[in-house]
């Protein structure tokens, strides 16, 4: 049975930082691209950072130098670091994988971890 357990989310000041964790099982979780969506209210739901199995990695332009997805491949987890957050940034942020020669997003989601980014 695929799990994927998301953890990290919460309230923080604009500016402010979030680690967030997606904890994966019941997938082979070392060959498959891992990904991080998220959606706001009113808004569909749009692609934020996807990691490959080799490691690379690709963000939204408006995340990239700010957000940071990372893996850990022992841990079957893979990480979302969000940095210099700004209101906009305020939703649910989903984890998802994908298979080898599907295409975005995958078929497995976690259940999502709210951000909420307020003064």
């Amino acid at each position: 049975q695929v799990q994927l357990v998301e953890s990290g989310g919460g309230l923080v000041q604009p500016g402010g930082s979030l680690s967030l964790s997606c904890a994966a099982s019941g997938i082979i979780f070392s060959i498959n691209s891992m990904g991080w969506y998220r959606q706001a209210p009113g808004k569909q739901r749009e692609l934020v950072a996807t990691i490959t199995r080799g490691g690379f990695t690709n963000y939204a332009d408006s995340v990239k130098g700010r957000f940071t997805i990372s893996r850990d491949n022992a841990k079957n987890t893979v990480y979302l670091q969000l940095n210099s957050l700004k209101p906009e940034d305020t939703a649910v942020y989903y984890c998802n994988s994908k298979t080898p020669g599907s295409s975005w997003p995958g078929t497995s989601w976690g259940k999502g971890t709210q951000v909420t980014v307020s003064s």
